[in-house]
């Protein structure tokens, strides 16, 4: 395994000792890992700003092509250091060695999709509107549009994805893509992993011979090194993903500043999953087992986990729940990613199991293991009125934990749609003609989540151009965006128009000829 310094990484240096310190911990045991990790300060959090923004100005102007060769350079340097990043990786997060495998290839996978991206080019809107010198009563200026990037962005790490959306994730590849620096905040639940992609990076942006604010990488606090970030000037939007609370609190900080700033933040979603009667007429044991897959994949640790389960009422919905409560019994505990996320989901259970409103159907028992991080799936049930009367059952409890919701009728099952807050995904069980008979309920969802989806469960999202993970508040700050696939690039970017420019001083996107050979809007026709 490669030597591991604990020090932050600003620019092409390194940060100093000195600061806050804390460790890794080992999840399964409870133990500190070697190696001291030393947050940054506010001198570090300054001197990463200032750089990014010196680079800026060289990054944005980079030909698209050059760009992607940066992001091909990282995803080679992350698999070069693949095994470090697996051993250290299932020891700082107790998920398996095939897990962090294969989260390594979505990871360079996600680099490659932008930098394919970047190769096409059409990703820039490119619109033309030609000038029109005689048009009565008043000539038509020539008039060019396309999308630039906004300036350096900071990156907040999630904790349950400690390659996809960490270091070299999603938000920092689409960033990178689109022209902007990228300064990352490091989670302190895996920071020897992220020093590793960390260094990928430096060296990638070193070899590719640009400048060396392009990339920097803080370990600290949220209130310190987190609050500094999105405070400082030079930082022109955010990407989080994390706990409704903590990205709220950013969202709340980036608006208080003299000149605001957007901040993309994922963080809460139960996910629910509607289930018609025609899904219950044939194989209800596939059902019962492909919902409880979903539920303890992971230990439950993924932001789409179907937390929320809607049903009709009678025999087969019975027997349904019989085959998932004995499935869910037979599940042995399983560590979690780190002490702060078991102890979340621990009282989150706690809180359902005290709640008069509902019954437990199936709870595991757990003594958190030895490093007091394990944990076990727990369900509970309730009646759609009581559901629709307490706003505590509506709250998401990250783990493996759900809740079923019994409906009278399909009336019921569209208060309960039309009672969501915002969530990335809805899942709808049941026959296609019974779908098509959903129109209301489609109607309502559609409104709620940035993902609907037929017949299959919530997890698992595919890394690719049509892709969406996002979903209206609090499901994201901003339903408009997505933090997966090609069109994540577009959170960085804004509208820039041209009006009367020489050929000479447009950007290749925007000259006639198209020489880059893009997909263009002229005169209101898209064209080659």
């Amino acid at each position: 395994m490669m030597k591991l310094t604990g020090l932050s990484i600003i620019g092409a240096g390194r940060g100093a000792r000195g600061g806050d310190v804390f460790h890794g911990i080992n999840p399964s045991t409870g133990e500190n890992l070697p190696t001291d990790y030393h947050g940054a300060g506010g001198e570090e959090v300054d001197r990463a700003a200032r750089l990014a923004e010196a680079a800026f100005e060289v990054v944005a102007g980079l030909p698209g092509r050059e760009r992607a060769a940066l992001l091909r350079q990282i995803a080679a340097r992350i698999e070069d250091a693949a095994d470090a990043i697996r051993l250290r990786g299932s020891l700082e997060t107790g998920l398996p060695e095939a897990r962090l495998t294969a989260e390594t290839g979505r990871t360079t996978g996600q680099l490659r999709l932008f930098a394919d991206l970047l190769d096409e080019g059409s990703w820039v809107g490119a619109r033309i509107d030609r000038a029109l010198p005689d048009r009565k009563p008043l000539p038509k200026s020539d008039i060019r549009f396309m999308l630039g990037p906004v300036g350096p962005v900071a990156v907040f790490c999630a904790s349950n994805f400690p390659l996809a959306f960490s270091v070299a994730g999603g938000d920092t590849a689409s960033a990178l893509a689109a022209g902007c620096p990228v300064i990352v905040k490091a989670h302190h639940a895996h920071p020897g992993t992220s020093e590793i992609v960390g260094l990928a990076i430096q060296e990638a942006v070193r070899a590719s011979g640009l400048p060396e604010g392009t990339f920097s990488m803080l370990y600290g606090s949220g209130r310190v090194v987190g609050q500094a970030l999105v405070r400082h000037p030079s930082v022109r939007a955010v990407g989080f993903t994390g706990s409704r609370s903590g990205g709220r609190a950013l969202f709340d900080l980036a608006a208080a500043r003299p000149e605001p700033i957007p901040v993309y933040a994922e963080m809460s979603s139960i996910n629910p999953v509607f289930i018609l009667p025609s899904a219950l007429e044939g194989d209800t044991e596939a059902l019962a087992a492909g919902l409880h897959g979903s539920l303890t994949l992971g230990v439950g640790q993924f932001c789409t986990n179907p937390g929320l389960v809607v049903t009709g009422t009678g025999k087969a919905v019975e027997g349904f729940k019989a085959a998932f409560a004995a499935k869910v019994r037979a599940t042995a505990p399983a560590t979690m990613l780190h002490r702060g996320i078991h102890d979340s989901y621990t009282e989150g259970v706690g809180r359902k199991a005290s709640n008069r409103r509902v019954k437990p159907v199936a709870v595991v028992d757990c003594d958190g293991g030895a490093g007091g991080s394990d944990a076990a799936p727990a369900v509970f049930a309730t009646g759609a009125a009581a559901y629709l009367e307490d706003p505590m059952l509506s709250e998401e409890v990250f783990g493996p934990s759900t809740l079923l919701v019994d409906c009278t009728d399909a009336e019921e099952m569209l208060r309960i749609a039309g009672n969501l807050e915002g969530h990335l995904t809805a899942s709808i069980f049941g026959s296609p003609e019974e779908l098509a008979g959903c129109g209301r309920l489609i109607a309502i969802l559609q409104r709620k989540v940035g993902r609907l989806i037929f017949n299959q469960f919530p997890t698992g999202v595919e890394v690719c151009h049509a892709m969406v993970h996002g979903g209206p508040y609090p499901a994201t700050t901003d339903g408009r965006s997505t933090s997966v696939g090609s069109a994540a690039i577009l959170r960085f970017c804004r509208p820039v128009c041209y009006q009367n420019f020489p050929q000479a001083a447009l950007p290749p996107e925007l000259r006639d000829g198209n020489p880059l050979g893009i997909m263009r809007m002229v005169d209101g026709k898209f064209e080659r």
